[in-house]
């Protein structure tokens, strides 16, 4: 007995057993819900299981970037609906990031006219809600022109009601060589970038980074292309009747989405940018100044490296919420991974093991955004030695 009261006197035993019977009582009462659920459905003769993914889905999907017919199965179709959704917010997040840096930058210009344009931007587009903005994007699409009156803004770009077509590279084998070689670029453009910073910090020495890595990207693709003969041959858009035949197509629908989401997580980028800069105090610009470095310089060689430490953390929130956000896309027709699961969902009845799925894919999705943006964190923080 004395040896148990000891035991319980000890606040390490006592927080293993409050957290015990915590994980016990979460546990107990997932077990009734669940159960609760289960019995209720079979009461009313409601099928459970995920055997439905194996059927066929028996409809269509407007926009895929696999190859999907409606004799296709469930499984399938909602493997395209992710695909679709991980397309639009990976691109969505890069142009996000890049019109964020742009406005948060401008916003702190010392140009009257830059900086209230970059401020009324910010002011208006973080406060109109975005499904309305997504609704105003997709209703500029539908009021373009049609095909036989399409806008040419570029030499073989036309822009329609249907959408963005687009040349293309005619394809040949010797694209897959260029495109590992664009890889192997890739990679050594990182190792020169991180090599420069070494060499920078060990020597104090300035480093050709930005040509040496340009060029590593550049020209290995460049090279395999040559020498691999691929022709550079494109594949163009013709007007063919009341439409365009061959090229590459972007829907309106995916096109407004993507504006829509890089428009509106950019005006908050865009503030978590300023805030982060705002955060580097001012005698680190007049130290860049004194060693002779151009403001280009200073804010790329010394504001930005250290207001990363402020820009990660919430960035990282932005790129979860764009995440999220995407989901709206089931508003203007976009065939999201929601909105396949909506049709999943109404044609098996299975509504329970469908939402069960959405769920599980974004905590997924967002795990992953989050793990990754943590780990980047953790590069770029200052150590303490």
């Amino acid at each position: 007995m004395s040896n148990l009261v000891q035991a319980l006197n000890s606040a390490r035993v006592r927080g293993w057993l409050y957290q015990g019977l915590f994980l016990a009582c979460a546990l107990a009462v997932a077990w009734y819900l669940v159960s609760n659920t289960l019995t209720n459905l079979a009461n009313r003769g409601v099928a459970t299981g995920f055997g439905f993914l194996n059927r066929e889905a028996g409809f269509e999907i407007g926009e895929s970037f696999l190859a999907y017919a409606a004799s296709d199965t469930y499984l399938k179709a909602l493997a395209v609906g992710l695909l679709n959704t991980l397309a639009v917010s990976a691109a969505a997040v890069v142009l996000a990031s890049v019109l964020g840096v742009l406005i948060g930058v401008a916003r702190l210009s010392s140009n009257w006219m830059v900086g209230r344009f970059a401020a009324v931007y910010v002011e208006t587009i973080r406060n109109v809600p975005l499904l309305l903005q997504l609704v105003v994007w997709y209703t500029i699409m539908n009021r373009l022109p049609s095909p036989r009156e399409a806008l040419e803004p570029l030499p073989h770009v036309f822009l329609s009601n249907r959408g963005m077509k687009f040349p293309v590279l005619a394809e040949h084998p010797g694209h897959g060589w260029a495109l590992l070689a664009l890889i192997a670029g890739i990679a050594a453009a990182v190792a020169l970038v991180r090599y420069g910073r070494r060499h920078r910090e060990t020597t104090g020495k300035p480093f050709p980074t930005v040509p040496l890595a340009i060029a590593a990207v550049i020209l290995p693709p460049v090279a395999a292309f040559i020498a691999t003969g691929a022709p550079l041959a494109f594949d163009l858009p013709v007007l063919a009747g009341f439409n365009f035949e061959g090229g590459g197509a972007v829907t309106p629908e995916f096109t407004a989405l993507l504006i829509g989401l890089s428009v509106y997580t950019a005006g908050f980028i865009a503030e978590i940018v300023r805030s982060g800069i705002l955060a580097v105090p001012q005698g680190q610009t007049e130290a860049g100044l004194a060693l002779g470095l151009s403001p280009v310089q200073i804010l790329r060689l010394v504001i930005l490296p250290q207001a990363l430490r402020v820009i990660v953390p919430p960035l990282t929130s932005q790129y979860l919420n764009l995440t999220k956000n995407s989901s709206l896309a089931v508003a203007i027709g976009y065939p999201d991974l929601v909105s396949v699961t909506n049709t999943s969902a109404n044609q098996t009845g299975q509504v329970v093991e469908a939402v069960s799925m959405m769920m599980a894919v974004y905590l997924v999705i967002s795990l992953c955004i989050a793990g990754f943006m943590n780990w980047y964190n953790r590069r770029v923080a200052l150590v303490t030695r």
